[in-house]
């Protein structure tokens, strides 16, 4: 882990952190597709750009998020940095879990499959023992439950393009 990373994993717990991610996210979702994805949370932590169908536009959103692998699906969660509401790419999941994943250049097709259970606490200490934040997000989100997605790839990866806009 670089310096930076490891800064980056300290700083997470702090309020001021979390608002600056949020502020920071759209030039996060850019350079990610500048880069096709190549770059993405300044390479600090494992990222990918997860581009779900708008629930209500039936438009392509894509998001940076953090992620670990899980043999060859990759786990993300819904921690919206704590904030009390659900970010939108979980409620686009629940609803068409069809999905496509960017990550190193690579665009993979998947399919979200909600964690739950013993299984969700099994991929929750993957992604805390990766980003130790997330517990004082669970802590800052109250009684919302923060979702944990297992994407699962449905095709072949593929390179070039650029991601779809968000």
């Amino acid at each position: 882990m670089s310096v930076l990373g490891a800064l980056a994993r300290r700083l997470g717990h702090q309020r001021w952190f979390a608002a600056a991610g949020r502020l920071l996210a759209p030039a996060d979702r850019l350079v990610g597709r500048l880069t096709r994805g190549r770059v993405v949370a300044l390479g600090l932590i494992p990222s990918l750009v997860l581009t779900t169908t708008g629930r209500r536009s039936g438009k392509p959103r894509s998001n940076p998020l953090l992620y670990v692998p899980d043999g060859d699906a990759y786990v993300v969660v819904g921690s919206n940095w704590g904030q009390p509401r659900q970010p939108s790419w979980v409620l686009n999941l629940l609803a068409e879990p069809a999905a496509e994943a960017l990550r190193n250049g690579h665009r993979t097709p998947v399919r979200a499959e909600l964690a739950t259970g013993a299984e969700r606490e099994r991929l929750w200490r993957l992604l805390v023992a990766e980003w130790p934040a997330y517990h004082t997000y669970a802590r800052r989100a109250g009684d919302r439950e923060i979702r944990v997605f297992r994407l699962v790839p449905t095709g072949v990866p593929s390179t070039g393009g650029t991601a779809p806009a968000a």
